[in-house]
């Protein structure tokens, strides 16, 4: 099969050739559709988050057929249509598995990370993390839900229901997911993009969005909470200071630059700053199930496979409106076998 293979934290992904995985007893073979190329999948590549299996096939927005079911898979069998979020195992020992708090997991493993992912024609994963597809969405539009989608959700939801006035700073792929969200919940949104970026502003403009500006900017009012998926430090002390009394700061992200310091003052009439890590089960069920409602609309760029590296260099730059899906359908006849 092909594959998109990361050999080196912060060196290109290479085209290779390799052998098609097999499926164990709890897993499932997957004829891959779409993989979205996700902001985790960039930290990964270069180099900002550690000890990535290596060599690597990075992705975890995967959508895909089933086409073999290990001996202990029950639920899905072949031609089912399934995705594969970021999560790909839990030991369900630990104390934190015990008390319903899987996305802290002592032993986890991640699809694209410490596992093989989606950036290729096949792949394998637990059928336990694994998702029916709603039939509203195609493979393509299905892929961000399982990652930008699901992290956005997790966030959102820890702003809890009372926050009214929100604000977004990063507006990509789990902002544009989730902001569609809070309008349905008719909460008003406030958008910020990085300096100059009016296309991003118009884009949360036509999702809903109350007001969109730059992050440098104040809100034209108070915010209740503020999620932040710009993976800058710098916005925290920015949005503490956009928030309420008791507002709620929420870090979206795997990744951040480091923090600055900032007055006490910011932080002080009991706000509060709280981080997501990973995702449960339930989230997916949650988001996968409220989605076809809204209905959510992703905004997807398509990629080939091959064109994996140019897709990650568009997100880098912040190149891209919604999110990029890989779709393996188109061949290159030059590869690297091994």
């Amino acid at each position: 099969m092909r594959a998109m293979v990361l050999e080196q934290p912060g060196k290109a992904l290479r085209m290779r050739k390799i052998p098609r995985p097999l499926p164990g007893p709890d897993q499932v073979l997957i004829k891959v559709s779409a993989c979205g190329v996700c902001r985790t999948d960039l930290h990964i590549v270069d180099g900002e988050l550690p000890e990535p299996l290596l060599p690597l096939i990075p992705g975890h927005e995967i959508v895909g057929a089933v086409v073999e079911a290990g001996a202990q898979v029950c639920e899905f069998g072949a031609g089912d249509r399934i995705g594969v979020p970021w999560i790909g195992y839990t030991c369900g020992q630990c104390e934190y598995c015990r008390q319903g708090q899987e996305n802290l997991c002592n032993q986890p493993k991640f699809m694209g990370y410490t596992m093989n992912g989606g950036y290729a024609e096949y792949v394998v994963a637990d059928h336990r993390y694994c998702f029916r597809i709603s039939e509203s969405y195609g493979d393509t539009a299905a892929a961000p839900l399982l990652c930008a989608g699901l992290i956005g959700y997790r966030s959102y939801r820890m702003i809890g229901d009372k926050a009214r006035r929100i604000g977004i700073y990063g507006f990509g792929a789990a902002a544009h997911i989730i902001s569609q969200v809070a309008v349905y919940e008719q909460k008003r949104v406030y958008a910020f993009t990085r300096a100059g970026d009016t296309a991003a502003q118009q884009f949360a403009l036509r999702l809903g969005a109350t007001w969109a500006g730059e992050s440098s900017e104040l809100p034209p009012e108070p915010l209740d909470a503020a999620i932040l998926f710009a993976p800058v430090g710098a916005l925290l002390p920015t949005a503490l200071k956009a928030t309420v009394k008791g507002g709620i700061v929420v870090c979206g992200g795997i990744h951040m630059s480091d923090i600055p310091s900032f007055p006490y003052r910011l932080l002080w009439e009991e706000r509060v700053v709280r981080s997501v890590a990973n995702l449960t089960r339930a989230d997916g069920e949650e988001l996968l199930a409220l989605a076809p409602k809204i209905p959510i609309q992703t905004e997807v760029e398509i990629f080939r496979l091959d064109q994996a590296n140019e897709a990650l260099q568009r997100l880098r730059t912040g190149n891209l409106q919604g999110a990029a899906v890989l779709t393996p359908s188109c061949r290159r006849p030059h590869l690297i076998s091994e």
